[in-house]
Order: C-alpha cells, then sequence, then structure tokens
C-alpha cells in the first residue's frame, strides 16, 4: 500500500514532537500499519524558527489552503489550539474530504456537534486522543474495549499546572502564589494561566469525557467550574488532619436521571489512588457496570506523550484506510441518533458532605450561632476542629467544620445566613468531599 499522507496544521512544541516521533519510529509504525505515515505538508504562519527537528524546506508553507487543496493528503492535523481559527480550518478540511486529528479539548468542548455532523455528512473520521489525558489512552479505552458498559461515574485530576502547584502545597506547606510563579518558572503554567488555574482547561476535558462515557450532548456554559486559587494553606492543612488531600477534581456522575457535570477543588480521602497523584501527572477513573473500577495514570501533558496520542490516532486511522474502511466509529463511540440530552443536575440539588472554615471571632456563643444557622438549614455536623489564637482577644480563630452529607443549595443558604454575623470577620471558606468515588 502506498504511504498515507498528512498535513500538519501548526507547527509549534507538540507539531515538532509529531514530526520527531513520526521520524525516529517510522519503521516501528510501518511494521504495526504495513504502510508509512508520510507527512506531506506542515503549514505555520511562522516557518523560519527553529523547532529542534529537521524539516526540508519544501514542506513548509504558511498557505494552508496548501493542504486543503492537496488530493493526496488524506489526514489533516490541527494544532493550532482556541476555537478559530481551528474550527474553520478542521471544517474546510473535512469539507474536502480529509480526516481529522485534534489535540484542542477547547473546540472539541465548544463547537464538537458541529464538527461531528460535518464529519458524518461528508463521512470521515474525526479522531481526539490527544485532547484529554495527553498521552493517556482513554477515550481509545471508552470507544472500545470498554464499549459493553454503562459507565456510572468518571473523575479526573487533567491538569498538570493546577496538580503541580496542590501537590507543593501538601508537602512543602507552601503559598499559591510562589508554587504558581515556580510552575511558570519550569514551563508547567502559563504566563497567563487562567485557564489552567481557574479550571477552564479541566472543564473542557470533562465535557468530552462526558459525552463520551454517557451518550450526551452537554453545553460547555452548563458546567460549574471552580478553580485552585482561593485554596490557602490552611486548607491544605486542616484536610490533612481530617485524613484527606486537595486536588482539583473533575467529576461527571449518572444521578437520578440527570447529570452532575462539576469542576471544583475537592478533598479526596488519603485511601483513595486519585490522591496519590501528584505533581503534573494525570489520572482518570472511571467505573463501568461490568468492568467496575478502572483507573488511568500518565503524563496528561508534553511534547512527547501528546504526539504519542496524536500519532497514535494516525495509526488507527491508517490501519482502517488500509483495508478500505470508511468511518469505522462515531467520534463519541454511541450511533449519532442515539446521542441523548440529559439533563445536567444543577449544583443546589448536588449532595455531598463539606469542610467549612470559618474566621470567627474568639467570642462566647460563636460555636452556638453558626450550628444554629446550620441546623436550621437542614446541615448536621461531624465533626469540628477550632484553633486557639496566639495574638490578642480580638484577632480571629478559625473554625472548621466537617458536615455529613448535605444538599448545596442548603449548605449555601447557610453560609450566607452565617457571613452575615457581625462575629464572622472574612467570607467563609468550603470544600466539596468525595469520600465515594466508585
Amino acid at each position: 500500500m502506498n504511504d498515507i499522507k498528512v498535513g500538519l496544521i501548526g507547527f509549534g512544541n507538540i507539531g515538532a514532537g509529531v514530526v520527531k516521533l513520526l521520524r525516529q519510529n517510522a519503521d516501528v509504525i510501518r511494521n504495526k500499519v504495513g504502510a508509512g505515515i508520510c507527512l506531506k505538508r506542515i503549514a505555520d504562519l511562522d516557518i523560519t524558527t527553529d523547532r529542534g527537528v529537521q524539516v526540508d524546506p519544501a514542506v513548509l508553507t504558511t498557505d494552508v489552503n496548501a493542504i486543503f487543496d492537496d488530493p493526496e493528503i488524506s489526514v489533516v492535523i490541527e494544532l493550532v489550539g482556541g476555537y478559530e481559527p481551528a474550527k474553520s480550518f478542521v471544517l474546510k478540511a473535512i469539507e474536502k474530504g480529509k480526516h481529522i486529528v485534534t489535540a484542542n479539548k477547547a473546540l472539541l468542548a465548544m463547537h464538537g456537534g458541529d464538527i461531528f455532523a460535518a464529519a458524518a455528512r461528508n463521512n470521515v473520521e474525526v479522531q481526539f486522543e490527544a485532547s484529554v489525558g495527553g498521552g493517556i489512552p482513554v477515550l481509545t479505552a471508552i470507544k472500545g474495549n470498554l464499549a459493553a458498559n454503562s459507565f456510572g461515574s468518571v473523575f479526573g485530576i487533567m491538569n498538570g499546572t493546577c496538580n503541580y502547584i496542590l501537590t507543593r502545597m501538601t508537602q512543602e506547606g507552601a503559598d499559591f502564589s510562589d508554587v504558581l510563579r515556580a510552575a511558570q518558572e519550569l514551563g508547567y503554567a502559563e504566563p497567563d494561566p487562567t485557564f489552567d488555574i481557574e479550571g477552564v482547561d479541566t472543564a473542557h476535558k470533562l465535557a468530552i469525557l462526558v459525552s463520551l462515557c454517557f451518550g450526551t450532548r452537554i453545553d460547555f456554559k452548563d458546567i460549574h467550574t471552580e478553580g485552585i486559587s482561593r485554596i490557602s494553606g490552611l486548607d491544605v492543612k486542616f484536610a490533612r488532619d481530617f485524613g484527606y488531600r486537595i486536588k482539583l477534581l473533575a467529576i461527571g456522575k449518572l444521578s437520578d436521571g440527570k447529570v452532575e457535570a462539576r469542576v471544583h477543588p475537592t478533598m479526596i480521602p488519603l485511601h483513595n489512588p486519585l490522591a496519590d497523584v501528584n505533581g503534573v501527572f494525570n489520572a482518570i477513573r472511571l467505573t463501568g457496570d461490568f468492568v467496575g473500577p478502572v483507573m488511568f495514570y500518565g503524563r496528561g501533558a508534553g511534547q512527547n506523550p501528546t504526539a504519542s496520542a496524536i500519532v497514535g490516532d494516525l495509526i488507527g486511522l491508517a490501519r482502517s484506510m488500509r483495508v478500505g474502511t470508511g468511518r469505522r466509529m462515531a467520534p463519541l463511540g454511541f450511533l449519532d441518533n442515539a446521542i441523548g440530552d440529559i439533563p445536567v443536575k444543577p449544583m443546589a440539588e448536588i449532595v455531598s458532605k463539606y469542610m467549612l472554615r470559618f474566621s470567627a471571632m474568639d467570642r462566647p456563643g460563636v460555636l452556638a450561632a453558626i450550628a444554629g444557622s446550620l441546623g436550621r438549614n437542614g446541615i448536621s455536623i461531624e465533626s469540628m476542629v477550632q484553633t486557639a489564637h496566639q495574638v490578642t482577644d480580638a484577632a480571629p480563630v478559625p473554625i472548621v467544620i466537617m458536615t455529613h452529607e448535605a444538599r448545596e443549595g442548603h449548605v449555601r443558604s447557610a453560609l450566607e445566613e452565617i457571613d452575615r454575623l457581625d462575629i464572622i470577620c472574612e467570607k467563609t471558606s468550603f470544600i466539596r468531599i468525595e469520600d465515594n468515588l466508585e
């Protein structure tokens, strides 16, 4: 069989990794596919900067149409990132009858429906393993070997920047801002880290996972998203004292005929394997009705792991093309007409345990006032810690309460009431707890 001709749009760090992998493991790929994968064209606005890999200048172009208009190119890799012009590039390639491989989770989370519909009309495939978990092959597993299962939940630590920051805060007692600066110096965090530390990147990935696991369309704006920028050293310390670690967790659940889809700092029991996922590593834990709990662990970003996933998608497409198979699998694993619209459960309706941290004046009656408000809102206390202050009688002291399971709407109502009391010195902090990650 002739080599599979591929076009690459976006020659940044990941693109350079794809070029390196295709060249370094060319023989391995040919021995597994029965044909080579030839990178015929690379399009980027900048084709002069050294990427650390040797490329024939004749392959490089600043005109993306050189890829779209080449009839020999059957697969397009999109590594531009973001929404536009990535969406326009992908749709144009699909209209030209070319298969798509992308790592663009933001694009798929916001515009996946349009892209998948266009792919169906043109009988081409869209592969996107690298969009979630970097080199971790979780999407392929969900659509493939685990496809017989009905999934009840998916939990994920899927942002290396946040996990690095929280790991160092936990292990060293370091301050959030100091660790963020270190992460930026090491290249783990972007100069503008907002998408990472405020949970947006993780929410993009959760949108894809929820669709694959539960067979439902989900509007990205319906995913409740919180980041880690408000997590303090006190929160980390008290969580540890209670037997938990704080992680930025993506949570997808099917419950009461609705989908829970939320991203927020979460306390995980120390005995759970997710609590031991440290540094820049990622992990995704699924629960199927027959397979039970399954966890995937590995590097969730970086040039080499992401290139591994992208070229893995290329190999899958090349194998199908080699035997003359067309659109073998729908992008989300479900037949297009089987994708539903399961409603998303509002945050006010979710049920969880909570760690509440109050900053209160050290006066008689403080605990009674707090407990009374919690009780009136149907929230029962499991345990409590009050730290004695070491300064003056006027200094506030932290009071930490662990609740039993409660509805979030009730918790928020109670905290609004408590925060209006003159004994409360600052807005109360609360962190949700997931004891049962099955």
